[in-house]
């Protein structure tokens, strides 16, 4: 990743406190973080203009191997239609597969000046929780998300737009959803992505807004 100059990576760092904002999201075989495998691993990280708005970048995936004795939910498969035993997709064991999501995600939070990285989602503690399941099984010690904070765009989208399920919000956003490509890993985080842009992008709007209004009747 290009290093990002000075005034854009202080920006980012001071915008929400030192954390980059990181979009992931989770495929998997259930609901139990703690039981059930890991499948699929998408995270967008996002980068800011000289004007202030966020972009996304291009994703990192990683096709995860279930962990040993680890559950797997038919019902799960026939949501995301993976095959686990599918050769060809490629899958890594988990630890590796951390390792090909975090290191691009470090050097970005090397290049923005940022402390710590900040998991956003929809439904965000799912995907947390499943992040930090695979972390401690697999005794990761470089992991650069926050371990519990996070931010929610079911939560932010439900203010923003009054609706809470992904493809809603996105097309109440006023962007593309195709529900033929729902419930990749990949997909999806680029969808949280585009609409966590959006709502921040739309706030700063209004900010940008609400300082002229008060600079012209200053006037």
């Amino acid at each position: 990743m290009d290093k990002l100059n000075n005034s854009m990576a202080g920006r980012m760092a001071e915008r929400f406190r030192g954390f980059l904002p990181v979009i992931v999201d989770v495929e998997t075989g259930g609901f139990d973080a703690e039981r059930d495998a890991l499948l699929e691993i998408a995270a967008v990280i996002l980068r800011m203009t000289p004007e202030g708005y966020l972009q996304p970048m291009p994703a990192v995936a990683a096709h995860v191997h279930p962990f040993p004795g680890a559950n797997i939910d038919p019902r799960a498969l026939e949501i995301t239609g993976i095959d686990p035993d599918n050769p060809l997709r490629g899958a890594m064991d988990e630890r590796l597969a951390l390792d090909h999501v975090f290191k691009p995600i470090r050097d970005a939070m090397r290049d923005m000046d940022c402390q710590r990285a900040i998991l956003v989602g929809h439904n965000a503690a799912f995907d947390l929780g499943f992040l930090n399941a695979a972390v401690r099984r697999v005794g990761h010690k470089r992991n650069p998300f926050h371990p519990f904070s996070c931010f929610d765009t079911a939560t932010l989208s439900g203010l923003a737009f009054g609706q809470t399920v992904l493809s809603k919000a996105v097309q109440a956003a006023g962007l593309a959803f195709d529900t033929r490509e729902a419930h990749s890993a990949i997909y999806d985080a680029e969808r949280t992505a585009e609409l966590f842009c959006t709502i921040i992008n739309r706030w700063r709007r209004l900010e940008e807004f609400e300082r002229d209004q008060i600079g012209v009747e200053s006037m």
